[in-house]
């Protein structure tokens, strides 16, 4: 009688990432999993401890792929902002798994390369040392915050889209002056979240990296 088959940990990853494509990972489950690779869950336990295990293994691939052929170029800005993009980038062509990077994190090996060229720009930067591990947090958390962000937008379908935006409208252009005044004067300039994110992604960021700057001796 022909035993199982042995999936590899890389091929569990595969398949786990083309099912977080078409699903979010609220839905994903190892059963599901299980049953698109035609095994059963307790096969799958061996690689990972549980579901939290897994998906910070798929997100860490993400890092991985982004951290593929990079090399730093250009002074401690131009360092962090292009790895910033970079990652924008990588989890826009999954942005279910932008959610569990920012919800569990990762502790693979694309997690440290990413922490150890962001904590190396700081150090090109002049930063005193006391001060970097704390710059360092307020980097990420601000990178998996605006990267999570769109990635959540950018999983609406068209129709979803222009529901959001049209609401958004009505919400905006029908406020009452006496309770909103301030809402009521900008109307016409206030523009939905979804609008043009990739300048605001790297003008924040900016804002970032210049704070940053102004504490350099």
């Amino acid at each position: 009688m022909t035993g199982r088959r042995r999936w590899s940990t890389e091929e569990i990853l595969d398949t786990a990432a083309e099912l977080l494509r078409t699903s979010d990972a609220e839905s994903f489950s190892v059963r599901k999993l299980a049953a698109a690779l035609g095994t059963d869950s307790s096969s799958l336990y061996r690689h990972f401890r549980n579901k939290t295990d897994l998906l910070r293994a798929v997100a860490d691939r993400i890092l991985l792929a982004a951290m593929d052929d990079y090399r730093p170029q250009g002074d401690w800005k131009q360092r962090i902002t292009t790895l910033a993009l970079r990652l924008r980038d990588a989890f826009g062509e999954q942005p279910q798994l932008a959610g569990v990077w920012g919800r569990y994190a990762s502790s693979g090996a694309g997690s440290r390369l990413v922490m150890e060229e962001v904590l190396q720009a700081l150090c090109a930067s002049g930063l005193p040392d006391e001060e970097i591990p704390a710059r360092y947090h307020r980097i990420v958390v601000l990178l998996a915050a605006l990267i999570t962000s769109e990635a959540g937008i950018s999983t609406l379908t068209p129709k979803e889209y222009e529901q959001g935006t049209e609401l958004f409208r009505v919400a905006v252009l029908g406020a009452d002056p006496e309770r909103f005044p301030a809402l009521a004067h900008f109307a016409r300039e206030v523009r939905p979240l979804g609008a043009d994110r990739r300048a605001a992604f790297e003008e924040i960021l900016a804002a970032q990296l210049a704070h940053i700057e102004a504490r350099i001796p």
